[in-house]
């Protein structure tokens, strides 16, 4: 028994020793600026031999386009690659890219106020042009290459431009729609219906396909614990919580501290201008 305590001690909870079986807890708050907390996650838990499906727990109005879609594509290969099951469970919202990750589910579950769908994408950006003349600033632009500065703050966009970018959007557009069309089993006509970026409540979304059932994260981790075979009331596990400065907590306490490091960690990420499948 002492050396069964001495390793359990040194190997901690997320190493796994396959003694019986738990449901891991994944969570996708706020907004989406990059996948790599998402992807350290689902790397740590996998070595966990004990999981035997996944929970993945939204609170999310979309965000960034590329991070979603990688968030997505690390379930698909998930539910692929380890043959577990993983639910989604979308709580206050669960939008845009938020419901492209939620996609990625063999079921998805939802509140029936929670707010859902807004399937589309959006780029945006300032012009600050007419300040910049008002306190006489002029930019000056040497390119190589005639489109090298599309999206340019400091000028209007010309209609050659706009076409592109229109282009390349309407692309990503298709991209979600496809992700829809492939994981819902709807026809291309009846998501087209659906993906002019309007949001659903969750009983609206379950009536239209878009989700499974009503319910909240309990009730998923109720239906991952039964398609695991582990029964309505599974144990569960979660991801280690991110380490934070001892001096932000002792001068703001938990909450406080953590949104400030999540914002200073989140500066200078995202590059601009970014496409997005975010509610607007």
């Amino acid at each position: 028994m002492t050396v069964v305590g001495l390793v359990l001690a040194l190997v901690g909870p997320t190493a796994g020793l396959g003694v019986g079986g738990r449901i891991a807890i994944l969570e996708v708050q706020g907004v989406i600026g990059d996948d790599e907390r998402f992807l350290r996650d689902v790397r740590r838990l996998r070595r966990d031999r004990s999981v035997r499906g996944w929970v993945v727990a939204i609170n999310s109005p979309g965000g960034v386009v590329a991070p979603s879609q990688s968030m997505y594509e690390t379930l698909i290969r998930l539910r692929a690659e380890d043959e577990v099951p993983v639910i989604a469970a979308i709580g206050a919202v669960g939008a845009s890219g938020g419901y492209y990750v939620a996609l990625a589910a063999d079921s998805i579950v939802a509140l029936p106020g929670s707010i859902t769908g807004s399937i589309g994408v959006l780029m945006e950006y300032p012009n600050i042009q007419g300040l910049l003349e008002r306190i006489g600033v002029r930019m000056e632009t040497v390119k190589g290459g005639e489109q090298k500065d599309i999206a340019s703050p400091f000028r209007d966009m010309d209609p050659e431009h706009r076409e592109i970018l229109e282009a390349m959007i309407e692309d990503v557009h298709d991209q979600f729609m496809e992700a829809v069309m492939a994981t819902r089993g709807l026809s291309g006509e009846e998501v087209r219906a659906l993906a002019d970026g309007r949001i659903f409540s969750g009983r609206q979304a379950q009536d239209l396909g878009l989700i499974d059932r009503l319910g909240n994260r309990e009730d998923a981790i109720a239906v991952a614990g039964e398609l695991a075979g582990l029964g309505p009331r599974p144990r569960t596990v979660r991801p280690p919580e991110p380490r934070r400065p001892l001096l932000l907590e002792l001068l703001f306490g938990q909450v406080v501290a953590g949104a400030l490091q999540e914002l200073a960690g989140g500066v200078g990420q995202t590059t601009w201008p970014t496409l997005k499948y975010i509610i607007h």
